[in-house]
């Protein structure tokens, strides 16, 4: 059973990978015997994962020629390319009455858009391969939606249909589409409190603490829980799995 979740010989890509959810994916995808490229726009951080044996593309996925390049250059260096996560992605919290038209074109345009250059540049060759798998990260905000984020809770939402529709769409190809759907994740964004647009935030030590009352499980997420998730999806344990939207939330969506 275990040798389904071999990836010796396997090529995945993951967007966004030098921090949080992507770096922990990639470093257990790379655990798992694959080849693995993560994309970002922070040498300094693609440095150390190069360091690691994890190699870095710098691609900023709101350009749709970088999108293009970086798949090409994988399958150039690498003969094929087998998992896409597609987990870059960027959040700022607002609702609709202060949200601005520039936000939202950039919120989807990164989140959803990005998400969908990525897909269509990698369908070819997986298609030509025999198959393949795409996991998008989406959000329990994707499917539940939250208060003072109206914009990131669409695309998210967006993400997640997207998911479903291509999986309908390239069944056929035996390519598989499934959106992981994290709940609060503790990431280094939150621990420096250092990001765009969220300096209104809770402490990720104060969100610890009250996650014992609202979470069923007691605790936030961390970026290996949602890892795990990304590589079962992706791995040979999922074979039969394909238009799911997978929350890893610690029960926070069934609430």
């Amino acid at each position: 059973m275990l040798d389904l979740l071999d990836f010796g010989g396997k090529v995945v890509l993951v967007t966004g990978g030098t921090s949080g959810i992507g770096k922990a994916t990639a470093q257990l995808f790379k655990s798992l015997g694959a080849t693995v490229y993560v994309t970002g726009r922070r040498a300094e951080a693609g440095a150390a994962l190069e360091a690691e044996g994890i190699r870095f593309l710098s691609a900023d996925h709101q350009v749709a020629d970088d999108c293009e390049r970086v798949v090409e250059r994988v399958v150039r260096q690498a003969g094929r390319l087998d998992v896409l996560f597609n987990n870059a992605g960027w959040i700022f919290l607002a609702d609709a009455e202060h949200s601005s038209e520039a936000d939202w074109q950039k919120i989807l345009d990164i989140n959803v858009v990005g998400a969908w250059r990525m897909a269509r540049a990698v369908i070819p060759v997986m298609r030509a391969q025999g198959g393949g798998a795409i996991v998008n990260n989406a959000s329990d905000w994707g499917l539940k939606g939250g208060r003072g984020a109206v914009a990131y809770c669409s695309s998210k939402g967006a993400l997640v249909q997207m998911s479903k529709a291509m999986a309908l769409d390239l069944g056929p190809d035996q390519i598989r589409v499934n959106a992981v759907c994290p709940g609060d994740t503790v990431v280094e964004w939150w621990t420096n409190g250092q990001y765009e647009g969220m300096a209104s935030v809770t402490p990720a030590a104060e969100a610890e603490a009250r996650a014992r009352d609202w979470v069923p499980l007691g605790r936030l997420g961390r970026g290996e829980d949602v890892a795990r998730a990304v590589v079962f999806l992706a791995s040979d344990m999922a074979a039969y799995i394909t238009g799911v939207a997978l929350p890893v939330d610690g029960g926070n969506s069934a609430q």
